[in-house]
């Protein structure tokens, strides 16, 4: 079977380290299947970044520039015309620091997103670089999504997406979709429906026979790349409808963040070639848990169910937790079409209305969900625990389970609460359901022990009335349900990462580091207006010169200024925990929670276990959710080939933690008071460990954590852009409308404020704050009027008018009304 790592390695060895399609199916002796599967593959390359495409057709290894003027990087563009590339890791050069800037002459061909080889042409006095596109590597955009404008002379699309920032011309002719310009409406009517099965979960939007394209949103091909002379050229390849339309705006997200949606006719076929049916041969070597009364529990709306759980007590006095998860490895494997797509996709992705699957709904709502009342093949984790939460023992298998109910957040919640009717209705779990509740308030308190974080923050829910128009939006409500399912995943997660790191298995792991030192300094500086503090202690900063200071005086015979950077600080999870429990209640609970959300690092993929920060746990993976994330499915596949033909029971003595954190497992935890002393001891232990096996290698690992990491990003942007979206378009009746609202930021240019009865967000521009001149005071971040000497701060009670909306760059506009902000007065006078 054709691999990836086959082409990268043929085309590295070809004299220039390029080839063309034709060349490589030569070369490599495919037939079939492998030739059908080059073409998907090579582009799979090209996205994710291992291929540049070149000329002629021919695609290449991308090159790191070896001058010590070319960066290579990806461009971010601003809507006024000129833009910054971001270095990639490694390529910051010494004459540099932070971003490249580049002007509106310098961009070229290159548009927003593009990876792009960047020649340094000047430093400036701040450090920052000057560079203009020597050459862009990789197109972020084939298609652009937009809105068709008849112009005098050629017809045009104005993008969506404010940072591409040229219009895409369309060139007579090319303005209907193939295939509808000539064949009418009757072929309209049939393309819709051929297309449109597969697409997305949930109500598509609004479709009609088009005669008259103008301000309707379209999908647009680039034909031509734009030049310093002319803007980029496209043709029409789908028409989407007006934006205002129900449901055109979840559309537009889809293809304005490149969100693979369509699933090909090969891993459709792929897919449906599956049965539900399990042969006898499959269970003779699988753990049967079907007699036993395993449940699931998810969302009122939820069609995949990936994980199912049962607790019982063991005669010992001990709980048994087990965790069961569908077993997609064995029905997806390795390099299978549906892989190759799974891969690409990298993660389901959840709008309001919709999900976009990672996995055809053949498997990932039929034959790999865990529906009630039916066999299903599972990978199970089952824990003994004690009633100091301790794992005290683990077995990991094989299985096969027959869930009993599909139950609900809302009803296990209501049956805990006491709810007479659930209780007699589901009277032979309700139980088990009861020591679930126990077991988690244990788990719970053990994971509090060791430090672990929990924000618990509330999330915006999107209400729609019975049209499919939305009609409110609210916050999400965290119930005991939800809690206990969450700290099952944990253990379950833990116990598989724990597996793979004593065993010394190459694997995929979900780490998040600690956060930047900078970031510390900064939520400390805010926190200390409040009368609050992480408790750190005094940070420590160095006076560094600009590397670009140390090589020039700019013409002045003076070096510039050093600049203060906090050095590295020691923090752990428990100062975090500790500051959370102290605001529990409080009103400036809401601002300081999401201030020290921000100042952490964001989780990620990655080939080395470097443990969780967040969580306190040494090591932490992602194995409970293979339907909707590609990283599980990696772990499952591993997982199963080190269990294959066997199932090990495997028995842990814990030792007594040193230091006071130890996590489930009763591994010291990295974060603890002695972590300086358990690191470097770690550090020698490493030194005489054997090195990582496994059934992949640790290169390709790299590349799936990078690639997961990165589809993970794309799709919380596009969850979070569809969402303020919808609030826009929930606000835009309610013009003039008084509110209350809390202030979550200030800056220079205003202040953003959260409305308190919903859960939008917009800007008071300074200019509107009752005609006085107020300026921006850095050192207390407050906003004080020069004449009236008012003083607006983060965390004020305030009401403000909705103003008006600026639908170009969707934001809302917001006014003060009140005359005298409500805040703590003593917070302030101290901040003073």
């Amino acid at each position: 079977m054709l691999t990836d790592q086959q082409i990268l390695e043929h085309i590295e060895s070809q004299a220039h380290q390029s080839a063309n399609y034709k060349q490589l199916v030569r070369e490599l002796r495919l037939r079939g299947n492998d030739r059908d599967q080059l073409g998907r593959r090579l582009e799979s390359l090209v996205k994710r970044g291992k291929l540049v495409t070149a000329a002629a057709g021919r695609y290449s290894m991308p090159k790191t520039a070896r001058s010590q003027n070319l960066v290579t990087g990806k461009l971010s563009m601003h809507r006024d015309g000129y833009g910054f590339v971001v270095p990639q890791s490694g390529e910051v050069r010494d004459s540099i620091e932070g971003d490249i800037y580049i002007p509106p002459n310098a961009i070229g061909s290159a548009m927003h997103g593009d990876e792009v080889l960047v020649e340094i042409v000047a430093n400036k006095r701040d450090g920052r670089a000057e560079g203009r596109i020597f050459r862009t590597l990789n197109r972020a955009h084939q298609t652009v999504v937009g809105t068709f404008h008849y112009g005098d002379h050629l017809n045009f699309v104005r993008p969506i997406d404010e940072k591409i920032t040229q219009d895409i011309i369309i060139q007579k002719g090319l303005e209907w979709p193939p295939g509808l310009e000539s064949e009418g409406e009757e072929s309209t009517r049939k393309r819709t429906k051929r297309t449109e099965a597969d697409r997305v979960i949930g109500t598509e939007a609004r479709r009609r026979e088009w005669t008259d394209l103008n301000d309707l949103v379209v999908n647009v091909e680039i034909t031509e790349w734009p030049s310093p002379s002319q803007n980029a050229r496209g043709r029409v390849v789908e028409i989407l409808g007006y934006e205002d339309d129900f449901g055109v705006d979840t559309e537009i997200m889809i293809r304005k963040h490149h969100l693979p949606h369509e699933f090909p006719a090969e891993v459709l076929l792929e897919a449906r070639s599956f049965t539900a049916e399990i042969p006898p041969k499959e269970l003779k070597h699988r753990r049967d848990y079907r007699a036993l009364p395993i449940v699931t529990i998810d969302g009122e709306t939820a069609r995949d169910f990936d994980d199912a759980v049962l607790v019982r007590m063991l005669p010992n006095g001990n709980f048994e937790l087990q965790v069961h998860i569908a077993d997609v490895a064995h029905y997806v494997t390795e390099e299978s079409d549906i892989d190759l797509e799974a891969r690409l996709r990298g993660t389901s992705v959840y709008f309001p209305d919709r999900a976009v699957p990672m996995l055809p709904l053949e498997l990932s709502t039929d034959i790999c969900s865990l529906r009630p009342q039916v066999d299903r093949l599972v990978l199970s984790c089952v824990m003994e625990i004690d009633y100091q939460g301790e794992i005290v023992s683990y077995e990991l298998n094989e299985g096969v389970i027959r869930s009993a109910e599909r139950m609900t957040y809302t009803a296990v919640h209501g049956i805990l609460e006491g709810d007479a009717e659930l209780r007699k209705r589901y009277a032979p779990l309700v139980a088990n359901f009861e020591l679930m509740r126990d077991l988690a308030a244990i788990l719970n308190r053990k994971r509090q022990k060791r430090g672990s974080i929990d924000f618990d923050l509330p999330e915006p829910v999107i209400e729609f009335d019975e049209n499919g128009l939305m009609k409110s939006v609210t916050r999400s409500e965290r119930n005991e349900a939800h809690r206990l399912i969450e700290e099952f995943m944990l253990s379950a997660n833990e116990s598989v990462a724990t597996y793979f790191g004593e065993r010394r298995i190459a694997a995929l792991y979900r780490i998040h580091e600690k956060p930047d030192p900078k970031r510390v300094s900064d939520f400390e500086t805010i926190a200390a207006g409040f009368g609050y503090s992480l408790g750190v202690g005094y940070l420590p900063v160095e006076r560094v010169h600009l590397k670009s200071d140390k090589r020039s005086r700019h013409g002045s015979g003076r070096r510039a200024e050093p600049i203060e950077i906090p050095k590295e600080v020691h923090i752990t999870p428990r100062m975090y925990q500790k500051l959370t429990q102290k605001l529990e209640g409080k009103p400036e609970e809401r601002i300081l929670s999401y201030l020290m959300l921000r100042s952490l690092k964001q989780a990620r993929y990655s080939e080395q276990n470097e443990g969780h920060f967040a969580l306190a746990a040494a090591s932490y993976t992602h194995f409970t959710s293979p339907i909707r994330r590609y990283p599980d499915l990696i772990v499952h596949r591993i997982l199963k080939q080190v269990l294959k033909g066997r199932a090990e029971k495997h028995d842990h003595e814990v030792p007594v933690g040193v230091g006071g954190a130890v996590n489930e497992l009763g591994a010291p935890s990295p974060w603890s008071k002695r972590e300086g002393h358990e690191r470097k001891r770690g550090k020698k232990e490493e030194e005489h460990r054997p090195p990582l096996t496994g059934p992949i290698p640790e290169d390709l690992l790299k590349g799936i954590a990078e690639e997961s990491s990165d589809a993970e990003r794309r799709a919380d942007a596009a969850e979070r852009e569809l969402l303020e979206w919808k609030k826009i378009k929930f606000m835009q009746d309610r013009v003039g409308e008084e509110f209350a609202a809390l202030i979550t930021s200030v800056t220079k240019y205003g202040l953003f404020v959260e409305l308190t009865d919903l859960f939008v967000e917009g800007l008071v521009q300074l200019p509107t704050l009752q005609g006085d001149h107020f300026n921006f005071h850095e050192n207390t971040r407050q906003i004080i009027g020069e004449r009236s000497r008012k003083t607006y701060s983060l965390g004020d009670h305030v009401r403000v008018i909705l103003d008006r909306i600026d639908r170009m760059q969707r934001k809302l506009q917001f006014a003060m009304v009140e005359d005298e902000p409500r805040r703590a007065e003593k917070r302030h006078k101290k901040a003073r």
